[in-house]
């Protein structure tokens, strides 16, 4: 296993596929239209997103990773409006344009959390005319590239993809295969090839069981000169087939499966890039399973930071009822304590070097009730709080810290700005929040008072300060 902290800011990934941009219509629905029986859904926001390879490119960029995406779009405003929400994530696009093509668009209208339809603007070419365009690019961002992938959709763009094999292993460059079609000769000599089950299944037929995926799995990536193969199985998880060892199989780390558009694209960007650091499969498949456990619990096509990847994989490795634990996990736990009579008292914070007042404001706080919760600002959210400079210790630092506490029962982390969306997953029975704060003012106060619990302000211990620390120490 290779160390939890994930840094790829050396490396450089090149993304080749099919690109399209994912448009999000949301809005309320509250009446019937007059002219047909079907829900009127009144649009309040439009949401625009990278999906296909691009979305691939995406998970790679917020992993830290260098990304570079080459791809077929039309010349028309959404090619604009895909190429500028890529590279405001820092992606660098290079596009072929197709003028007799539009870019692949797929609007979906949300209404309530729920997908109400799906419209797909789109237009296929039998043999797409930018190929050699195509090839062109590539083989001029190759040299520089740690990794490929090559995300096919059968839209047209991966329709020469054994030319771009070929020219990735003339290069010495990997290249991570995430398949469409019967056909997967057209592959022949990648790295590595991960369809679904549904996929492998069109290759080489139903498979009543495991050995029997083992079996013509083994066949197949003998076939086709492949150095592995995974075969992603949804809720049964995954299996790895790599030359010259025996298969290897994970359970799905899915805790709850909200919405799984997009977790192929999080499983193969995942792989490649831990692969480029660690150069083992067993090791790029269980971070990836990890992290797609993650974004099927997300709405639309979700991706996971490199600092998230890293405490889930932390939180695992701390494998407990009690201690680190993720927000899913921990959802878990709370459930039976409460169920036990136990009351879960709530607190957050960044912690960055612990101090003794925070020492007795967290015995302070674990004093209200049977078990405490500490909630945790990854790094990425206390830079947006405190500062570039801040935090000083990394997130995984911090919560080992707080874990060797003995009145803390469980650590956990969240990522955006304020804690209210692991307050309204987590459902304490006491909200607790130090310093001058009024009840009302506090973030999350409304959902525990709304669900019977009890809000709490605790008076800091005056003289303490992890600003102050720094100041000393700087001084």
């Amino acid at each position: 296993m290779i160390s939890s902290h994930l840094n790829f800011k050396n490396k450089h990934i090149l993304v080749v596929g099919d690109v399209m941009l994912d448009r999000y219509w949301h809005g309320g629905t509250s009446r019937i239209s007059p002219e047909a029986p079907v829900q009127v859904v009144k649009v309040s926001n439009v949401e625009d997103r990278p999906g296909g390879a691009a979305n691939v490119a995406l998970g790679l960029a917020k992993l830290g990773v260098r990304v570079s995406l080459v791809g077929v779009v039309g010349n028309d405003e959404n090619a604009t409006a895909l190429e500028n929400t890529l590279t405001e994530q820092g992606v660098e696009c290079h596009f072929v344009t197709a003028d007799n093509l539009p870019t692949i668009t797929k609007l979906r209208v949300i209404s309530r959390h729920q997908q109400l339809i799906r419209l797909d603007f789109e237009e296929r070419e039998d043999s797409l005319s930018q190929n050699q365009a195509v090839a062109d690019k590539v083989a001029s961002l190759l040299p520089d590239s740690s990794a490929v992938i090559f995300s096919d959709y059968a839209k047209g763009c991966l329709a020469d993809v054994q030319t771009l094999i070929q020219l990735s292993n003339a290069a010495n460059v990997p290249s991570f295969i995430d398949p469409k079609g019967d056909d997967f000769s057209i592959y022949q000599g990648a790295t590595l090839v991960k369809p679904n089950l549904v996929e492998f299944e069109a290759i080489v037929g139903k498979c009543a069981d495991l050995k029997e995926i083992e079996k013509k799995g083994l066949e197949l990536r003998q076939r086709f000169g492949w150095k592995a193969l995974l075969v992603t199985r949804g809720e049964d998880g995954l299996v790895l087939l790599e030359d010259g060892k025996p298969s290897f199989s994970l359970a799905t780390a899915a805790k709850e499966v909200f919405d799984v558009t997009g977790a192929g694209d999080t499983v193969v960007a995942v792989l490649t890039a831990v692969f480029t650091t660690s150069k083992r499969f067993a090791d790029a498949v269980d971070y990836a399973n990890q992290a797609a456990g993650y974004v099927v619990g997300k709405l639309g096509t979700a991706s996971i930071a490199a600092e998230t990847l890293e405490a889930i994989m932390f939180a695992r490795s701390h494998s407990t009822n009690f201690g680190v634990l993720s927000p899913e996990e921990l959802k878990e736990q709370i459930k039976l304590a409460q169920l036990n009579g136990e009351k879960i008292v709530f607190t957050n914070g960044c912690f960055d070097i612990l101090h003794p007042g925070h020492v007795t404001y967290i015995k302070q706080a674990k004093a209200l009730g049977d078990r405490l919760v500490v909630a945790v600002n990854t790094d990425a959210s206390v830079k947006r709080l405190k500062g570039e400079s801040r935090p000083i210790n990394d997130l995984t630092h911090r919560m080992a810290v707080l874990e060797g506490i003995g009145a803390i029962d469980w650590v956990t982390w969240f990522d955006e700005d304020t804690p209210l969306e692991v307050i309204q997953q987590l459902t304490p029975d006491v909200l607790v929040k130090g310093g001058d704060y009024t009840i009302e003012s506090i973030v999350g106060a409304d959902h525990v008072l709304d669900n019977g619990g009890e809000v709490k302000v605790l008076t800091f211990v005056d003289g303490y300060s992890t600003t102050k620390i720094i100041e000393k120490a700087n001084s």
